[in-house]
């Protein structure tokens, strides 16, 4: 049997130091790197979120909807107290004024006056009250019979006020509800418009974040990376007033490239409604959040100018006009 050399015994507890060393060193640096960033989501992933997100929205409408119909018949109810409350106000001044003219018709002829039981005398306190008036038995039943009836059409009055109230407050729940649900709603939906979104593939991007050069294609002489931002947000927010991208002036711009668009709000030049330069916000705040993503390059809008390298909008100078300035659209160009 082979007997180890004193070197040989040496080396062995020194390599076992140094490979000890190593790996340390090794689980040292793999501590202090950062973490990897989490893997996209795959396809079949999206595909499984969007399905349960689908379920979900499904029944946030069902919801939406049973709302609606609970507030279109709160809404009826709310009529039909308030019209019987204009009613109830119409018989009420009337037999007010009735009333007074019996008062002021016993006081011109000397006789006891009856204002007293009219501001604030009830239906069962009217028998003792009524004798004492210097009239005949006739006159005497007649006056009963106002008094009491006007009691009566007070009382309708009353609760005529309180439903048409508490129909006021259903109505202001029932508002308050469809819009809780309609919030919930909508953010549902787009969150499965964001995973739609993902679906796509961006052409041109590698996994380092960085985009291809790409060289215009089709009849419409744009690259496929901005067809496909062009796609989406038509597809998302319809821009009624059209879409211009390739031109061939030569400006120093992304246009002749193939590599911009123009999103209209307004035709010829004119400023756009509030409606469609809450559009225009709306589709800008799309771009900016999936920017990195899409291969956005910068956006001008409203005469400010968003670059995904610096991440922040800046005020551009004048140009000299609305649709210079890009007050009737905003400009989105990509890598």
């Amino acid at each position: 049997m082979a007997v180890a050399s004193p070197a040989g015994m040496r080396r062995g507890p020194r390599r076992k130091l140094a490979l000890a060393a190593v790996a340390g060193l090794g689980l040292a640096l793999s501590s202090g790197l950062p973490a990897a960033a989490a893997p996209k989501p795959s396809v079949k992933q999206l595909k499984k979120e969007i399905s349960s997100l689908s379920k979900e929205s499904d029944k946030l409408i069902e919801d939406y909807y049973n709302s609606r119909i609970a507030l279109q018949k709160a809404d009826k109810r709310e009529k039909e107290a308030r019209k019987r409350l204009d009613g109830a106000q119409e018989v009420l001044t009337r037999e007010s004024t009735r009333l007074r003219s019996i008062a002021v018709q016993q006081y011109m002829n000397g006789g006891p006056n009856i204002a007293n039981v009219f501001g604030g005398g009830t239906a069962d306190g009217l028998e003792g009250m009524l004798p004492r008036l210097a009239l005949t038995q006739h006159l005497v039943d007649q006056q009963y019979a106002s008094l009491k009836g006007y009691a009566q059409v007070r009382d309708d009055f009353s609760r005529a006020q309180k439903e048409a109230a508490g129909r006021e407050d259903e109505l202001r729940d029932k508002v308050e509800d469809l819009e809780d649900r309609k919030s919930k709603a909508e953010k549902t939906i787009e969150k499965i418009r964001d995973r739609i979104d993902k679906l796509f593939e961006v052409p041109g991007a590698r996994t380092d974040g960085t985009f291809v050069p790409q060289l215009p294609s089709g009849s419409d002489n744009i690259t496929p990376r901005m067809r496909l931002v062009k796609t989406l947000i038509q597809e998302r927010f319809d821009v009624p007033f059209g879409i211009g991208c390739y031109r061939s002036i030569q400006d120093g711009g992304e246009h002749p490239l193939g590599r911009a668009c123009d999103f209209m709000l307004s035709r010829g030049g004119a400023m756009p409604s509030q409606q469609e330069i809450q559009r225009g916000n709306e589709i800008c705040e799309w771009v900016v959040k999936n920017g990195k993503r899409l291969g956005i390059m910068y956006v001008i809008y409203r005469q400010r100018i968003w670059h995904v390298k610096n991440g922040s909008w800046r005020t551009m100078s004048d140009r000299g006009g609305t649709t210079a300035n890009h007050y009737d659209h905003p400009h989105i160009s990509v890598y």
